[in-house]
């Protein structure tokens, strides 16, 4: 059998780019309904239910595992039941003896490690949201942005403006470039 594999990610939140890509390749695809790290009961049935001489095929590393450890632990049990892995945008497959450039592997480990944060963020991000969290820069108050802008006009020190208005020197900049900009 050849199962694919699916979930959320940052870049594919209704997972269709990686439907796209497998469907007509899979006898059966698992789709898992959140892109969390916790609770993949599709991942799961997948694991259990693959026999010896079955494929797994997946868009990329970051479909299939949240972290590099997961990804290697993923490969031990795939592995020990003879069950074979094809990340697709890399171009590897578990069972097969690379013939790549250390250069093109770390390329693939880099961008896994990247779409690793991406993921994660994204995670963060969809919680602190749900709970009600504002997301970015706290904001400042209009009126002490305004007095640390006249204090650096009147050419006051930046450790001066800091202690009086709490606004430091990066914010302080910011707020000065994109008054330049307006």
């Amino acid at each position: 059998m050849i199962y694919g594999y699916v979930r959320p990610l940052y870049n594919d939140i209704y997972s269709e780019n990686q439907l796209n890509k497998l469907q007509g390749k899979c006898d059966r695809i698992f789709h898992e309904t959140h892109g969390t790290p916790k609770k993949r009961s599709e991942l799961e049935s997948l694991l259990m239910e693959m026999q010896s001489g079955d494929s797994i095929l997946v868009e990329s590393m970051i479909a299939l595992a949240d972290t590099s450890r997961h990804l290697v632990e993923i490969l031990k049990v795939c592995e020990k039941d003879h069950v074979n892995i094809h990340f697709l945008n890399e171009g590897l497959k578990s069972d097969e003896l690379l013939e790549k450039t250390l250069q093109d592997v770390m390329s693939h480990i880099v961008k896994f490690q990247s779409d690793i944060i991406k993921q994660s963020t994204t995670n963060g991000i969809h919680q602190a949201k749900k709970q009600g969290k504002s997301i970015g820069r706290p904001k400042k108050s209009d009126e002490n942005i305004k007095k640390a802008i006249s204090m650096y006009h009147a050419g006051i020190k930046l450790i001066d403006i800091k202690n009086e208005t709490g606004i430091s020197k990066s914010t302080l900049y910011r707020y000065l470039e994109s008054k330049d900009i307006e």
